[in-house]
């Protein structure tokens, strides 16, 4: 009895033991639980941070991969610095030569300052020279003026008296001759018939180098009145005006086209006059005369010709063509007094023209002269 009471005692003991091992089996059953459920969190966290992990290992490497473009490019930018900075050396380099340059410009500057100044000085004293100068020179000028004055005076004189002086005895001179050879011809043979003709020849011709003398002498001091000249007109006239003789040969005429120009219109009537009558003169021992009369334009001048197919001159005596009393033929080939030619040139002159020839022997000869279009 003693021993059942005693193992009933430990079986409730034992029951309550596994009742309490029960309870906490199954403590740790829902603390096993909890802890699942703990490592479950766990577990998802880690795969969140491993997930967050990649994610940052990726920004990472793409920091790393920005981190190798922007040392790519502080290399690029640390040579290029460099090389600026070099030329930064050159620029200095070339600054300090080009400051010493321009201390040098500086320099000479300030010489030619002072060479100016000096230049000045002596171009103030020259002008005090030429001031002085030109009174003296208006005086002179003054002086000159009078000096012309008197000497025009005595040309008009001079002209006036070579105009009645000389001309009355030679007219005397010519018409007692003519009287002789008309009244007293039958006292004379036939030497002395030549004779008196030959005195009323010369005669005529000294009337004629004294009108010649006249007119070339007054050219100097007829005043130059220019105007627009209608030059195929003028021409025109000329020609209108030749008188020839019953048995003399007529001219053929080949008239081009003649530009106006400007000039005194009378004068150059007597260049015309003068050119056109000594073609015809040295033209009429040809069976037919030619004459051609044209003109073209060189930059701003016209120059006008005429030409002839007459007997010509030799260019190696062209220096005595225009001068004073310079003939290339003689008087018993063609008359003339020799001045023809010089007062050409002198209208041409005091037209601020030129005039010139060419020629050969028999084949004729062409004279030219220029005026301002």
């Amino acid at each position: 009895m003693h021993m059942k009471k005693n193992d009933s005692e430990e079986l409730i003991i034992a029951n309550r033991e596994i009742v309490l091992q029960n309870e906490e089996i199954q403590k740790r059953a829902a603390e096993l639980v909890i802890a699942n459920k703990e490592l479950l969190f766990q577990n998802e966290e880690k795969e969140n941070r491993a997930a967050e992990l990649i994610i940052a290992n990726k920004e990472l490497a793409f920091q790393n991969e920005e981190k190798e473009n922007r040392a790519a490019e502080l290399i690029i930018a640390n040579k290029e610095l460099a090389f600026q900075n070099e030329e930064k050396e050159h620029r200095a380099a070339e600054l300090i030569i080009a400051n010493k340059e321009l201390a040098f410009q500086n320099e000479e500057k300030e010489k030619r300052a002072e060479e100016l100044s000096i230049a000045n000085r002596e171009l103030k004293n020259a002008e005090d020279d030429i001031r002085k100068l030109n009174d003296e020179l208006e005086q002179k000028v003054i002086e000159r003026t009078a000096q012309l004055e008197s000497v025009n005076k005595e040309l008009e004189s001079f002209s006036y008296s070579v105009s009645h002086d000389l001309r009355a005895p030679i007219r005397a001179i010519n018409g007692y001759t003519k009287i002789l050879k008309e009244d007293y011809a039958e006292t004379f043979d036939t030497d002395g018939v030549k004779i008196l003709q030959s005195i009323i020849s010369n005669s005529k011709k000294m009337g004629m180098l004294i009108d010649d003398l006249l007119a070339f002498s007054k050219l100097g001091r007829k005043q130059v009145t220019v105007s627009e000249i209608d030059m195929t007109g003028l021409v025109g006239m000329v020609r209108e005006e030749l008188l020839f003789e019953e048995n003399e040969n007529i001219p053929e005429f080949e008239m081009g086209v003649l530009p106006n120009a400007k000039g005194d219109k009378s004068l150059i009537k007597q260049v015309w006059i003068n050119l056109i009558s000594n073609a015809i003169k040295y033209s009429r021992n040809k069976a037919q005369t030619k004459i051609e009369i044209g003109a073209y334009t060189q930059d701003n001048l016209i120059v006008y010709f005429v030409k002839d197919n007459g007997a010509g001159f030799d260019m190696q005596y062209y220096d005595k063509l225009f001068g004073v009393f310079q003939r290339l033929h003689s008087q018993e080939e063609f008359e003339g007094t020799g001045i023809g030619l010089a007062i050409v040139q002198k209208i041409v002159q005091r037209h601020n023209g030129t005039v010139w020839a060419e020629s050969e022997v028999d084949e004729g000869s062409c004279f030219y002269f220029s005026l301002l279009a």
